[in-house]
């Protein structure tokens, strides 16, 4: 795991060294051990490295053996001593046990279809200056970031914004259409960030930096195809055989590996399944507020597997502590209460481990979420001419808020691509008129979110409902929210997290389970709980997804209070949004009249950012959790001893 950085200079002047310096010193938290630079002709690499695998060897950027092409990559690739092998057999020549140093050679033997052949999580750059271009990837589903910018003089990609920030030209400016997209989603989805001018490279794509342009270019793509024809038991074995042979295939590394562990079937079956090769570190965190914890199953699931658990406990103070730092490492604001909770039980687990297996991806796959009932609960619906119902929406829209059963008709009479926004719908239309600034609600840059989903859901257009809406969510919400928040709050603390659910083989057959049974027996992935069921305790079997819960809908109401009205009063958003709406709705909250947690951490987390990175109010610099120092010190007194 590592941070990269990319340089193209359009002016074919050198590029300077200090800036591709600082541009990687900022992301020093991403890879404390090496550092590396190549600097040719117009362009310029920058590496830091966590060192994972041929720890000895592996330093970038790395070269071919006539040194005309170079590569700097941040990820693992699973596959890659398959595809050294076949390298060798076509006459290349390695200079290191590397991974990335396969995808260079990669490179050479298929040009820029190496990223179809990739098993993993990545992204990486490759200076070929045979053709005078900067190449690169970002892998299949967006477990690794991949960022960039143009200017006058420069194009930069890299693993994280920061670094993109410290490139002469960058301005710090609030892009306002990802602004009305954050509040409808709690992140920004791809292909913008919140700065204006800055982009994602999205999943599945490659990039080409040549003639003073980037392009982009699509290499894979989602497709769900279930197979009718196959019995239930078929799935099941399948389900259990993909995912064993994928934990496997992430467990290399030359450097002490553990798993987060919480309460429910996917964590719980990451760690199963690791334990029936290895000896297993686990790790759970919770909070002290009754409710909010699942730290007593998750140490009974422990217990019953066998692991060596470790556990922590959050209090507000605690958490309230370190959120500006944790902001800062997370780029851009993402208004997931539980980011915050994965850093610190990440920060635990970097005290022990480098590596840590993690449960992501086991919902948007094989069909986790609650929400994903819905279609059954509203079937009758379906059955309906349109006609009626938009009588029934029409009628149910006028019955006051507290009637009974007034959200299910309006629900039911809509279609789901006009219901289904994905995991996360924090502000509706009609609230973001209460809180976004008028001037701006009118401006040009306003988008509906349907700008966003309108797309995805025409080409899901051919799949029933409950697949639409776990395409939607792998296009969203697991990409701009889970693999987001997991990247950044790993990487904080120098530890590399590895998703063995959001692989490519495991989605290709987890795409051939047909809905009946995803969603049956009264619950969610039935596949993949009876996958599970030998390795698991029965309690956890059927357990719902519940991760690492937060109490801000409590903190909100006491320890946050006054830290929030600090926020909203200090924040220079004024004329972005009606502070004066957002007080009326943390007093309410803390009145118990209705609960705008979600409303209001979502605001709070979008001021604490524009006060880091646009008021720069907060100097983060260069920095190295000293839970990977005491990390560092066990390593070197275990090699002493």
């Amino acid at each position: 795991m590592c941070g990269i950085v990319s340089v193209y200079n359009k002016r074919q002047a050198p590029v300077d060294q200090e800036t591709i310096g600082a541009m990687t010193r900022v992301i020093l938290h991403r890879g404390p051990d090496d550092d590396g630079f190549h600097l040719e002709d117009n362009i310029a690499l920058g590496f830091r490295r966590l060192s994972i695998i041929d720890v000895e060897g592996g330093h970038q950027p790395l070269f071919n053996e006539t040194r005309d092409i170079w590569i700097i990559g941040n990820g693992e690739i699973y596959n890659y001593k398959e595809l050294q092998h076949w390298l060798k057999g076509c006459g290349h020549v390695f200079h290191t046990d590397s991974d990335i140093e396969t995808i260079l050679h990669l490179y050479e033997e298929v040009g820029m279809d190496a990223p179809k052949h990739l098993r993993g999580m990545f992204g990486f750059t490759i200076w070929d200056s045979r053709n005078k271009r900067l190449f690169g990837a970002r892998d299949h589903f967006g477990i690794k970031p991949l960022y960039y910018v143009e200017t006058d003089d420069a194009i930069a990609v890299g693993s994280e914004i920061k670094s993109l920030l410290e490139l002469p030209g960058v301005s710090r400016e609030v892009n306002h259409t990802a602004f009305y997209h954050y509040l409808t989603f709690q992140y920004v989805p791809d292909p913008e960030t919140m700065y204006r001018g800055i982009y994602r490279i999205p999943p599945a794509h490659s990039f080409v930096i040549e003639n003073d342009r980037i392009r982009l270019q699509r290499y894979w793509d989602v497709e769900f195809k279930p197979d009718e024809s196959k019995p239930f038991s078929y799935f099941v074995e399948g389900t259990r055989s993909i995912l064993l042979e994928s934990v496997d295939k992430h467990r290399v590394s030359e450097v002490p590996r553990g798993a987060f562990l919480s309460s429910g079937v996917d964590s719980s079956s990451i760690v199963a399944m690791l334990r029936t090769f290895e000896p297993v570190k686990t790790f759970s965190v919770g909070s002290d507020i009754p409710g909010y914890s699942e730290l007593d199953y998750a140490r009974r699931t422990a217990e019953y597997l066998g692991t060596e658990h470790h556990e922590l406990v959050v209090n507000a103070q605690r958490y309230m502590d370190e959120l500006p730092r944790l902001v800062w490492h997370q780029d851009e604001p993402v208004a997931d209460p539980s980011a915050i909770l994965l850093y610190f039980v990440a920060q635990m687990a970097s005290e022990h481990v480098t590596v840590v297996l993690s449960g992501e991806g086991a919902d948007e796959f094989f069909g986790g979420y609650n929400i994903y009932r819905e279609p059954h609960s509203l079937r009758m619906f379906s059955r309906m001419p349109g006609w009626m119902r938009h009588s029934i929406r029409y009628l149910a829209e006028k019955l006051p808020d507290q009637v009974k059963g007034k959200n299910f008709l309006i629900r039911g009479s809509k279609t789901v691509e006009e219901r289904f926004f994905g995991n996360a719908l924090i502000f509706s239309e009609e609230m973001k008129e209460r809180v976004v600034m008028a001037d701006i609600r009118r401006s040009e840059e306003y988008r509906s979110p349907w700008t966003i989903t309108e797309d995805i859901y025409k080409r899901a257009s051919e799949y029933d409902d409950v697949t639409k809406m776990q395409y939607l969510d792998i296009h969203t919400w697991l990409r701009g929210n889970i693999l987001m928040k997991a990247d950044k709050m790993t990487m904080a603390n120098s530890l590399e997290l590895r998703v063995p659910f959001i692989d490519v083989k495991v989605f290709e057959f987890a795409a051939t389970i047909p809905t009946k049974y995803k969603i049956a027996n009264g619950t969610t992935k039935h596949v993949l709980r009876e996958a599970m069921k030998d390795f698991l305790p029965p309690e956890i079997k059927t357990r719902k997804k519940l991760g690492f819960p937060v109490p801000t809908r409590h903190w909100l109401k006491n320890h946050f209070y006054k830290w929030a009205k600090e926020i909203i009063f200090e924040s220079k958003v004024d004329d972005l949004i009606n502070k004066a709406y957002v007080l009326y709705m943390l007093d309410e909250h803390r009145e118990g009249n209705a609960d705008y947690s979600r409303k209001i951490w979502t605001i709070l987390i979008f001021m604490l950012w524009h006060q880091i990175f646009i008021e720069q109010k907060y100097s983060f610099g260069p920095y190295v959790s000293p839970s990977v120092e005491i990390r560092r010190k066990k390593e070197s007194l275990e090699h002493i001893g």
